[in-house]
């Protein structure tokens, strides 16, 4: 069996100090394989976006162990910690986070060109990406020349030349519109097929995380449950979502 991409070990995470102590994460373990979709939800508070922040390295665990790739991130620190971060893991953010001053091309090779990649093998890079997202006959346009769909791509072409070991969403389709945000996660869902994409995305709602292959609910900062979509239509799963959503008890607005 193949090492897991991702290895969460019986993560804690507080916040405070004793007289205010806050666990936002309590006792959390489990394992995400090469080539998942993975959605974690969880109402507000309930400790899914901490989650992420730790995978991603933005935060620090307080106990416990997290293995990307088969490194240990937890043990890492200063320049190593960066250029993991940079090698390793891809983002997609809920504004894109383009760069208005850099063309589309530029955009999606400032990673590899802070890495001291060559330049004939930047070029290489960004123009396969670019195919496979097609966006590659926008690549001299500026943002603001471009659709709100070219940029969505964009930006996961970004998230993806580097070839990352995981590409990380945090409630990618939280500013965006109804048909925007069905083609994010169209998207999405053809970088997780087509390219064998690992991708962990957090998100309210029941829509987006149908769109996963396997969700991990959040509460009080534990793992509740999980579902696994298997040969389920996206709509069967989707309701069987909600119907999760549901169980956590009273909290269904805050997961919707």
């Amino acid at each position: 069996m193949n090492e897991p991409i991702l290895q969460v070990d019986d993560i804690q995470k507080y916040y405070g100090n004793k007289g205010s102590l806050t666990k936002a994460v309590d006792h959390i373990s489990f394992t995400v394989e090469k080539g998942e979709f993975l959605g974690i939800m969880g109402p507000s508070g309930s400790g899914k976006t901490t989650l992420l922040n730790c995978i991603s390295t933005i935060d620090h665990v307080t106990s416990g162990h997290i293995y990307v790739d088969g490194t240990d991130i937890t043990a890492l620190r200063g320049g190593r910690l960066s250029d993991f971060r940079r090698r390793k893991l891809g983002f997609i953010f809920q504004d894109f986070s383009l760069l208005d001053t850099l063309t589309a091309y530029e955009n999606i090779s400032l990673a590899l060109s802070i890495s001291g990649i060559r330049p004939g093998e930047i070029r290489r890079r960004v123009q396969e990406t670019a195919r496979a997202l097609n966006v590659a006959d926008v690549l001299s346009k500026y943002p603001y020349q471009m659709s709100g769909g070219q940029q969505q791509r964009v930006a996961a072409a970004r998230a993806m030349v580097t070839g990352p070991a995981m590409v990380l969403a945090d409630e990618p389709t939280g500013a965006l519109d109804s048909l925007s945000s069905r083609m994010l996660l169209s998207m999405l869902e053809e970088l997780n097929k087509r390219l064998s994409a690992t991708i962990l995305m957090v998100t309210h709602d029941a829509f987006s995380a149908s769109y996963c292959r396997r969700i991990l609910f959040i509460k009080d900062g534990q793992l509740f449950h999980e579902l696994n979509r298997g040969s389920r239509s996206r709509k069967d799963f989707f309701i069987q979502i909600l119907e999760v959503v549901s169980a956590l008890g009273g909290e269904t607005n805050d997961l919707l």
